[in-house]
């Protein structure tokens, strides 16, 4: 793996967590599920930048470029909604449909995209998870 392939796929992996940890955060939140979703919207903002920049210097790889616009268009959409203007459900959705694409891209920059076909862990969340024995 080049190292722009490498440093991409590492801000995959970090954006992809990071939407995760958010989602966990809603999902956890003690409060019914369809009073507003209360996001921070900075911190939103901040990887919405992050997740353009790194659109940006996919543009040379061509097999995740699709992915990577489908995430920026669902957080866009998150963003133009948020804070407060939407139920913890949908929150949820736009969350997970951020999340899916940034794992296509990443699966696609490792190389390995019939990992899920081989029963090996998918997601970096889940190689993470099956290394440390969770």
């Amino acid at each position: 793996m080049t190292s722009e392939r490498s440093q991409l796929y590492y801000t995959c992996v970090f954006l992809h967590v990071s939407f995760q940890a958010i989602q966990t955060s809603v999902a956890n939140s003690p409060k019914r599920g369809d009073t507003p979703c209360w996001l921070d919207s900075q911190t939103l903002r901040m990887l919405y930048g992050e997740l353009q920049r790194c659109r940006w210097e996919a543009s040379p790889f061509k097999e995740v470029g699709a992915s990577l616009d489908t995430a920026i268009y669902h957080c866009g959409l998150l963003m133009a909604q948020c804070p407060g203007a939407l139920n913890r459900q949908l929150c949820q959705h736009h969350l997970e449909a951020i999340m899916a694409p940034l794992q296509e891209a990443t699966l696609r920059l490792s190389g390995s995209t019939n990992r899920a076909a081989a029963g090996q862990p998918s997601s970096p969340a889940r190689r993470l998870r099956h290394w440390l024995g969770w």
